[in-house]
């Protein structure tokens, strides 16, 4: 919305900064960061006179000996706050007539709409397992589906969405469209679930995503730039600058609910912010055409999710373990890590990780 005083940059030359992609990647982390850091102890305080805490959520899904009684009391549905500044930042700077920024605000929005159906049932209702897993596992689906067809149709992505790209690779290993859109749908489902099962300690889940995102937020301004994409031999995507304005709120509104995540947290985002984050993340993946880097860029989610994944199946025809207990950072807690030294030492890996994925870039 502000970019519409772009066109007023005759009249007052400052208005031309709007007309910037960097400027308004800038101002969209500070909206969204300001919005959630100045909000956050209201809403904290508010949902804990909601009565709307955590310990319902934990019973029987975490082990008992991993419950700490004071974490129980903490509220969670605090991504209602976080994803609800990201897509207010978003929509302030973000070119909303661009059909790149709609799919992402539109798509964000309708995770947080799972998520925030999940978190009710299990807070209010005193649901354990919430919406059952068939049927989240179906909206999400559908969501990923819609916005990947919504991808084919548009001029400025549709015609890459047919190319399978690999890093290390300047064209495409495959191209084909079942294949593609396969990838795409799962890779937006998988980012999503693999983002709610690290979210299990604080500032674990929001502190990996910005490191996501900062990532994709490169990939996307650089791909939206003819010249430095033609540089570095990666598709030229126009507008895909818009991708990098939506990352950077995300990044902003992350880092704002890390001030009120960070241990010990005032308050959780529940599946209301977790999947709206992993649905953003997958999406940002699909729009810059980079699906299989998201295993090494969101390595710290590959990781939790592919203990379960490993863990569950081993376990029901075996009756045996492969890790102590899953998601893998309650192994490290057996180990007798601290819940700090879990969260900061998987930030690490996950920026390890991200400046490995922006070196494919150029490795190729």
């Amino acid at each position: 919305m502000l970019y519409l005083l772009s066109l007023l940059g005759n009249d007052f030359l400052p208005f031309r900064l709007f007309d910037y992609v960097t400027f308004r990647a800038g101002g969209a982390a500070l909206t969204a960061f300001l919005i959630v850091i100045l909000l956050g102890g209201r809403t904290a305080r508010w949902l804990r006179r909601l009565n709307v805490r955590t310990s319902e959520r934990l019973e029987g899904l975490v082990p008992a000996e991993f419950i700490d009684k004071e974490k129980s009391r903490t509220p969670c549905m605090g991504g209602i706050l976080m994803i609800g500044g990201i897509l207010i930042s978003a929509c302030f700077w973000n070119v909303m007539s661009s059909p790149i920024s709609i799919l992402l605000v539109v798509s964000t929005f309708a995770f947080a709409l799972v998520g925030f159906y999940d978190d009710y049932r299990k807070v209010v209702y005193k649901d354990r397992d919430g919406l059952p897993g068939r049927y989240k596992l179906l909206c999400q689906i559908v969501i990923a589906g819609l916005g990947v067809w919504a991808l084919f149709l548009m001029p400025e992505v549709g015609p890459y969405m047919d190319d399978f790209m690999v890093p290390f690779f300047k064209d495409p290993v495959l191209i084909c469209t079942p294949w593609t859109v396969l990838v795409a749908v799962g890779t937006v489902v998988a980012t999503s679930n693999a983002v709610n099962l690290t979210d299990g300690k604080d500032g674990l889940a929001t502190g990996c995503t910005i490191f996501c995102t900062l990532t994709y937020a490169a990939f996307a301004y650089l791909m939206g730039h003819a010249v430095f994409a033609n540089y570095l031999k990666v598709p030229f995507i126009p507008g895909a600058g818009e991708g990098m304005v939506f990352a950077a709120a995300v990044c902003g509104g992350c880092i704002g609910f890390l001030w009120h995540n960070c241990h010990p947290a005032s308050m959780f985002m529940g599946d209301t912010g977790s999947l709206a984050l992993g649905g953003a993340v997958g999406f940002l993946a699909v729009l810059v055409r980079q699906e299989v880097l998201l295993i090494l860029v969101g390595g710290v989610f590959v990781m939790e999710a592919g203990s379960v994944m490993l863990q569950v199946p081993y376990f029901k025809l075996t009756g045996k373990r492969i890790f102590p207990c899953t998601p893998i950072h309650h192994t490290f807690e057996r180990r007798g890590w601290t819940e700090t030294q879990i969260v900061v030492r998987f930030w690490i890996l996950s920026g390890v990780f991200a400046l490995i994925a922006l070196a494919t870039l150029k490795l190729r």
